[in-house]
């Protein structure tokens, strides 16, 4: 039986070849009968080599994707995402390829988000590394596993995750699938099916959020007026204030001059401040990345444990202060970053969302030109 690959090859000519000579139409009228001559040897090499080659390569069993196999993958699809537990489909990198619906509510991720991500990154730093390990084990052959892991969402809530392996067809390597239960009854809300629209309560969430984001610039705007202009620490001072607490739980300030100094740290309790404003900035790749490039970074869940650096007991700031979301914008004047605002929101806590991170963007450029000397 002929090679499949082959014919394609063939076909791949075939259709090349039409394409040469549907842009020699425009020729004069004397060549015209050469390339009426070379579109019928075409046809005849249609007619009398691929159509039967063809009609080999099917009788022999070419693979097709009858009407059935499409319903049934559809079917299958259906059951996918209507499954009442949560499920995930990841490869043995732990990168979610789908999510299914009560997964996106048990984690509070949409599955758009998910996709192309680790699925790690929704876990506690502490699990990240043998949930992969585990994944990979499965994704490997060898056999089933189950461990407890903790969303970085809810670090106080176990969650049993099991693994095994599944193979669809036409792809080279195995999937995995993990499915995702609380470890206690209580532990985290179960996954609610969404109302019929018809009778589904307006969400005012989204006004809500608009509306104190209005506030907080409206804040930032008097506090920046009323501060002493060009007084770089007292500006910076004053404006994390108003970041912290209703905003974020930690925020840093830093100025980036040579060499570069910790401004300001207000964090959930007076030691961690303390111990991070110990802290070298220069040893933060977050700062010094800003610093260099002068755009603003907003990180979901950081993969990077070691993004902002380690405390004095050696321990990755991020790890420590259980953040699940942060921002770092620079503060510019005259083209030149001066220093960074580094806001952190930890455990349960919405992330940061794009437009919030917009929002600190403006405010950031207000920061600099009230902390520039007056001319």
């Amino acid at each position: 039986m002929e090679k499949t690959d082959g014919f394609g090859e063939e076909l791949a000519d075939f259709v090349r070849r039409v394409a040469e000579l549907k842009a020699a139409r425009s020729v004069t009228g004397e060549d015209l009968p050469t390339v009426l001559d070379a579109a019928i040897f075409e046809l005849d090499h249609v007619a009398d080599q691929l159509w039967p080659w063809y009609e080999r390569l099917s009788s022999a069993g070419l693979p097709r994707t009858a009407p059935a196999d499409r319903q049934e993958q559809h079917l299958l699809r259906a059951v996918f995402q209507q499954l009442p537990l949560p499920v995930a489909l990841v490869d043995r990198e732990a990168v979610v390829r789908r999510l299914n619906l009560a997964a996106t509510a048990f984690t509070g991720v949409r599955s758009g988000h998910a996709t192309g991500r680790p699925l790690s990154g929704l876990l506690a730093h502490a699990d990240r590394a043998a949930f992969r390990s585990q994944a990979a084990a499965v994704a490997r052959g060898e056999g089933d596993r189950s461990l407890t892991v903790h969303l970085q969402q809810h670090p106080s809530a176990p969650v049993h995750a099991t693994l095994t392996a599944v193979r669809p067809n036409g792809e080279p390597h195995p999937t995995v699938l993990v499915v995702m239960q609380p470890g206690a009854l209580g532990d985290l809300e179960p996954p609610t099916r969404p109302a019929p629209q018809a009778t589904r309560v307006p969400d005012l969430a989204e006004t809500t959020r608009h509306a104190t984001l209005m506030d907080l610039l409206d804040e930032m705007t008097t506090v920046l007026l009323t501060a002493p202009r060009g007084d770089r620490e007292s500006v910076l001072r004053r404006a994390a204030r108003v970041l912290h607490g209703g905003f974020s739980d930690w925020v840093i300030a830093d100025a980036t001059a040579s060499p570069m100094t910790r401004t300001a740290v207000l964090a959930p309790s007076s030691e961690e401040a303390t111990a991070l404003a110990a802290q070298d900035p220069a040893a933060c790749p977050l700062v010094t990345e800003t610093t260099r490039t002068g755009s603003p970074s907003l990180q979901v869940r950081p993969e990077d444990p070691d993004a902002f650096g380690r405390d004095s007991q050696g321990a990755p700031v991020l790890v420590q202060a259980n953040v699940t979301s942060l921002l770092c914008v620079p503060l510019a004047a005259g083209g030149t970053v001066q220093g960074t605002l580094t806001l952190f929101r930890c455990g349960a806590r919405p992330p940061f969302s794009m437009a919030e991170a917009k929002a600190l963007d403006t405010m950031s450029r207000h920061i600099s030109l009230a902390a520039t000397e007056a001319p």
